[in-house]
């Protein structure tokens, strides 16, 4: 069997192995395929770097916090006195902190969605590489981390007696059985800018929600948004290093990638959010409005991100670029102003027009 991204010629026509399928190379599809060789080429090329770099980049599980680090432990004797503080702290919050805080639950707790996307991902899934190559060990170990932030919040939010965990439930079930869209396909380098940005976005969500807790005394939920969005910005660094490698390896292509998805604009993962009896993202779009009402997360937060990206990576300073990628640098370095302009004709949506009206915020009935 022909190695993967090797080439082989028959009877004058080109075949490529694509993965462990093989493909016949035409005029329609040439630009595609040899552009999955090109990306499967480079992700083979890092694994020894990424290998090296690995234990910069993730953290022992000894070293890691865990969800009962934060919660009522129940096996000791002062368990119960710890869920009356806690219940007492939730009880505290206002129902729009509340209800964005459950968003953030949902969010985390699709992550066998994020999971099976990544794991997709060309030089990642494990039918393209090695068993324990690092990326399918980056991949399992992200995962890992990642894991512990849907436990803990969607523990704190049973514990709180304040939300209904049925309906929770509900729209975590949906969201999961919808997926997503965040349009990088299954390449790598649109996919590693798209984490990148999301990363820095739950980074900045956790940690306001921190932040209005705090203001009312939540000092358990402060806590706990604090060290998940510390995770977020761990991980964001990663991303962001994978995407450095990129552009330095094969500087045109992670250019137009970049230019590609910004264009496209940053989906949130949760987009397709849905209470029970709801079109599909019809939640999400309560939940993003309210988002940006208690400033969770904002247009703001969008362009900030946005422009600490295209500055980090150094983009206006890139040179030796062709055409195209010199095209798409221009476009890309436009885009800071562009939506500075944008933002200031932004127009959110009152609570009259997009009422803050989640299922999850009434009593559960007895069954």
């Amino acid at each position: 069997m022909a190695l993967p991204g090797s080439e082989c010629y028959k009877r004058g026509v080109t075949v490529t192995i694509v993965g462990l399928k093989p493909v016949i190379i035409t005029n329609e599809n040439k630009d595609t395929v040899m552009n999955i060789r090109s990306r499967l080429e480079v992700m083979e090329h890092l694994c020894p770097w990424l290998e090296e770099k690995m234990e910069t980049l993730l953290r022992p599980v000894e070293a890691l916090w865990q969800p009962t680090d934060f919660l009522p432990d129940m096996a000791r004797e002062s368990g119960h006195d710890e869920l009356v503080a806690l219940q007492k702290e939730a009880a505290a919050l206002p129902d729009d902190v509340l209800s964005v805080l459950v968003g953030d639950t949902v969010t985390e707790e699709a992550l066998p969605t994020y999971a099976y996307w990544l794991a997709c991902i060309e030089g990642i899934s494990e039918a393209g590489a090695a068993p324990r190559s690092p990326w399918a060990v980056w991949n399992r170990a992200w995962c890992a981390e990642e894991n512990r932030h849907g436990d803990v919040l969607s523990r704190y939010l049973v514990l709180s007696g304040r939300v209904n965990m049925r309906e929770v439930d509900v729209v975590i079930n949906n969201l999961i059985y919808d997926g997503m869209d965040i349009q990088t396909g299954r390449d790598p380098y649109r996919f590693f800018v798209y984490t990148s940005f999301q990363e820095l976005a739950t980074n900045r969500s956790h940690r306001n929600v921190g932040n209005l807790a705090k203001s009312v005394g939540a000092e358990t939920l402060t806590k706990m948004s604090g060290v998940i969005a510390g995770d977020e910005g761990w991980h964001a660094r990663a991303y962001r290093t994978f995407v450095e490698k990129f552009l330095e390896i094969d500087t045109d292509e992670a250019v137009l990638a970049i230019a590609d998805l910004f264009k496209k604009q940053i989906k949130m993962p949760a987009m397709n959010m849905r209470e029970a009896g709801v079109e599909r993202g019809v939640t999400f779009k309560v939940f993003e409005a309210l988002a940006q009402r208690i400033k969770v997360y904002t247009a703001q937060d969008y362009l900030e991100i946005l422009a600490f990206l295209v500055d980090h990576w150094k983009i206006p300073a890139l040179t030796g670029l062709s055409t195209e990628a010199e095209k798409a640098q221009e476009f890309i370095c436009g885009l800071p102003d562009r939506y500075r302009k944008l933002l200031a004709r932004t127009r959110i949506p009152t609570a009259e027009e997009l009422p803050a009206t989640f299922r999850w915020l009434t009593p559960a009935v007895a069954g």
